[in-house]
Formats: structure tokens, C-alpha cells, sequence
């Protein structure tokens, strides 16, 4: 186990946010414009900051663009918050992105579940363990698959330098199962579903959740992080209802507007982010802007 395993274990309790990736008019990364961001989430006391990761559209950026955000974010968090790594595609270009993302000061490797159309599920767990033997820091394994096994989920448990597991299914019956199954494991179960799904994963035994939304306003996802830290699901759930109209957005073209709203909802607070690049959805109609427009609007009343 390395040194640093607890006090990643101990962030993954937390909130994992994963930062969204501007560009300039150029379409070219916008980097002291993601400096700034990191540096406002990491001076928020968000726990982890996932770079590069889906809200930072790592499937729409090249490898060498991977690499630039992990060092600019790295960087700009300063050693105030936890930088997970996003990394994937190949197992070959996973372990090259983990080795380069580690010498530019990242502390853990969170690594994109294998979307190969003829992976096994046993051989995409077996993708997570060759990672995380090769990884000099710690692992989380993102699995968005309800077709691993309970004994599959337990081998990445079982791993010594597999950190957590961010479990973004909605099969919770599953992550019920594989709960029990771990108790004896000092594995973290991560909801990967952001806040909208943490009450559930948090009433059958995970512990932190990811988030788009921190990008927007990160205060707001602390509050429910902390409400469900004492177990206050009423008060978590009214937080959460308030920008339920926020995540409905998102879901808009089959889950293509997810970064896109999360884009545009910073740049009406004054952040000129970019568009999303194809093939996510690059701008929201006239009338999803309005109505992202007043679900800020709102956000931005105390409650």
C-alpha cells in the first residue's frame, strides 16, 4: 500500500469533482482559464478534482491535450486538493497517460472504464488490476457497467493499490451486494452518479459522490456533501431539489447536453468556457438557455 492511500481514501469520502475543460476562440485549450477554475474548486475545499475526466470531455481531447490538463491542473491546485488523473482508451495509452500524469504531480490515477465493444466483463476488471499494478500512486476504477460480477468487484477491492471504485450504474441492488460483500475491505464505494443519486448510494454504504455541478457553484455541493455526512437525507434532498431542473437539462439529446450545461451555466456566470466539441451537443436551443438562465437565477437566492 503506498504512503498516500489513506489520505486519498479519505478524499474519495468526499466530493470528486470533475472540471470542465475551456477552450479559447481558437478551439485550442484555454489553459490559464482552466488555471482559474482549478484554483477556484481547490480554494472552495473541493476534495478531489478529477482532470481531465467526462465533464472535462476526455474523449473529445488528444492524448497530448490530456496530458496539458492534467499538468495545468496539477499546477493550479497548488497541493490544496487531491488531483486524480483521468486516464484510458488503450491499456497501453492508460498506463502511458498514468506514468506521465504521476511526473507532473498528480496523486491518484482515475481510470475511464474500457468502452471496447467486444470487452469481457472479467477482462474489462482485469484492465482496472494490469493499471493499478503498473501505477506507482493509487487507482480509482470507474465502472459504468452493471455486468461485473460480485467476485469481479471484489478482486478490484482486493487490490492493494486500487484506492476506491466510482460506481456509476443505477443497479444498487448490485452495489448492495458488493457492499456486503467488502465489509472486510478498506475499499471506498463512490457514488458516480453526482448528488441527485447520493442519498441512495449513501442509505446502502457509499461514501463521497462525483459532480459536474461543482463547477457552477461549488458551495452548493458541499452543503449536501456535508448533510449527508450526518445523515440529514431531508435536508440533502431539499438542497438537491433545487437544481434538479439543472441536472434535467443535462439529460436533454440522450445525455449529449451534460457538459454542455454545465458550459453554458459558466459562462452566464462571466466565464467564457467554449462550446462543447463534437460530438457532444455544442450549444443548448434559445429556449434551454433561458431556462438554464433562471435555474441560476434562483440558484443564486438564498434559500
Amino acid at each position: 500500500m503506498t504512503k498516500d492511500m489513506h489520505s486519498i481514501r479519505r478524499a474519495l469520502t468526499g466530493i470528486s469533482g470533475v472540471p470542465v475543460t475551456p477552450y479559447g476562440a481558437d478551439g485550442e485549450i484555454n489553459e490559464a482559464l482552466l488555471a482559474k477554475l482549478i484554483s477556484r474548486l481547490a480554494d472552495a475545499g473541493i476534495h478531489n478534482l478529477m482532470a481531465a475526466g467526462n465533464t472535462g470531455e476526455f474523449f473529445s481531447l488528444s492524448l497530448d491535450e490530456i496530458r496539458r490538463v492534467h499538468a495545468v491542473t496539477a499546477e493550479a491546485a497548488a497541493g490544496k486538493t487531491l488531483i486524480s488523473a483521468a486516464v484510458g482508451r488503450s491499456l497501453v495509452e492508460a498506463k502511458a497517460l498514468a506514468r506521465d500524469a504521476i511526473a507532473a504531480g498528480c496523486g491518484a490515477i482515475m481510470s475511464h472504464h474500457p468502452m471496447d465493444p467486444f470487452a469481457g466483463p472479467t477482462a474489462q476488471a482485469d484492465y482496472f488490476l494490469s493499471l493499478a499494478d503498473a501505477s506507482t500512486v493509487p487507482v480509482i476504477a470507474y465502472v459504468r457497467t452493471d455486468t461485473f460480477s460480485v467476485a469481479d468487484f471484489r478482486r478490484l477491492g482486493e487490490h492493494e493499490n486500487i484506492a476506491g471504485v466510482k460506481f456509476a450504474s443505477t443497479t444498487l441492488m448490485l452495489l448492495a451486494d458488493v457492499i456486503r460483500s467488502t465489509r472486510d475491505l478498506p475499499t471506498i464505494w463512490v457514488c458516480g452518479l453526482a448528488e441527485a443519486w447520493a442519498p441512495a448510494f449513501y442509505a446502502i454504504g457509499a461514501q463521497g459522490f462525483t459532480s459536474g455541478f461543482v463547477n457552477v457553484f461549488p458551495e452548493a455541493s458541499l452543503a449536501v456533501h456535508a448533510a449527508l455526512g450526518r445523515n440529514d437525507f431531508a435536508a440533502a434532498r431539499a438542497l438537491i431539489d433545487r437544481f434538479a431542473g439543472f441536472e434535467e437539462l443535462r439529460t436533454h439529446y440522450r445525455n449529449g447536453s451534460n457538459v454542455t450545461v454545465v458550459k453554458e451555466a459558466l459562462s452566464i456566470l462571466g466565464h467564457d468556457v467554449g462550446s462543447v466539441r463534437l460530438p457532444g451537443v455544442p450549444h443548448l436551443s434559445p429556449t434551454e438557455r433561458a431556462e438554464l438562465e433562471a435555474i441560476i437565477q434562483a440558484q443564486l437566492v438564498p434559500a
